[in-house]
């Protein structure tokens, strides 16, 4: 019976021989260049490797080592406090921002488009630049206001380094907001305008039509922009790297605005010669962005389902 299936399959694999050679190109490609890196990095991280010398296997001690590594839970408290603090204007700002625009509460709609999505375009290097002059102690504009309202200037880069993370948010949240607000914006430009008209007819106002239409309506649209921000949190480090001088991966001072991107690039190839275990770190970063999308998918999905009981109660 099993001969009969694998004759089957060659000759039903003969006969589409065409359509096979068309696609290959692509699955060649991914087996070299994606899906080998991927079985690579998983087995280089369960070795002591410098990149030089002969790989020593050392089983799951990377990953113990990671764990226990006080820098590590460090890094990752501030990529997750930037993240979730950037995100209240990232993800909410984009939204409000696309209603605004969608409900043609302005004029100009196409020049607000551009402007906010400028950033997006821009490149992270120049933007880095332009804010750390924004920042700067003696000179910054930001502190010249501070210093205008009779309050002293602000060590953003020095002290404690707790202000530093303000400037690394600041810039986040100013280069992704308009990306949010362009996906969101064609969400809702989805969205039958009939559903408004009622709305709008039943005597709803702008307040009632945001929370009880178009969030709810955008749930699917959400859940996509939150794990792609999660993901590209995680992958946070040309922001902080440039605003920190550049100089080192450590976060600038008390390694305040140090990323796990950081981390990890801070062990190998540019800080250390540590492939093994910068291998490690890519994996349980990658876990990381995996818990997080299944739990945010979990409570979307939660949140959908009781949604829907309640209508069926009414």
């Amino acid at each position: 019976m099993s001969r009969v299936k694998t004759l089957g399959f060659w000759s039903t694999f003969y006969r589409h021989r065409v359509a096979y050679a068309y696609i290959a190109p692509f699955y060649i490609l991914f087996a070299v260049f994606g899906l080998f890196p991927i079985v690579a990095g998983l087995a280089i991280s369960f070795f002591r490797w410098d990149g030089v010398d002969p790989m020593r296997f050392i089983g799951l001690q990377n990953y113990f080592r990671l764990l226990t590594d006080g820098l590590f839970w460090k890094s990752l408290g501030n990529t997750a406090l930037i993240g979730l603090i950037s995100h209240v204007f990232i993800l909410g700002g984009g939204l409000v921002l696309a209603y605004v625009l969608n409900s043609k509460l302005v004029k100009f709609q196409n020049g607000f488009k551009t402007v906010y999505f400028l950033p997006m375009v821009t490149s992270a290097v120049a933007s880095a630049i332009v804010f750390k002059a924004l920042f700067g102690i003696n000179n910054g504009l930001i502190n010249f206001v501070i210093k205008s309202m009779g309050f002293e200037g602000v060590d953003w880069w020095g002290g404690n380094g707790d202000f530093v993370k303000v400037a690394v948010i600041a810039m986040f949240s100013w280069q992704w907001i308009g990306w949010n607000m362009v996906i969101y914006l064609a969400g809702m430009q989805a969205i039958s305008h009939d559903i408004y008209e009622a709305a709008e007819i039943d005597g709803a106002n702008h307040t009632q039509v945001f929370f009880r239409i178009t969030v709810p309506l955008l749930k699917p649209i959400i859940l996509f922009t939150v794990i792609q921000s999660t993901i590209g949190t995680l992958g946070l480090f040309t922001e902080p790297y440039v605003l920190t001088g550049g100089n080192n991966l450590l976060g600038g001072t008390d390694n305040q605005a140090m990323t796990v991107m950081m981390y990890l690039l801070n062990k190998a190839p540019y800080g250390n010669n540590l492939y093994g275990f910068a291998s490690a770190v890519a994996y349980v970063v990658c876990a990381i962005i995996i818990v997080v999308s299944l739990v945010n998918m979990k409570l979307f999905d939660r949140d959908e389902t009781a949604s829907t009981a309640a209508r069926r109660k009414k």
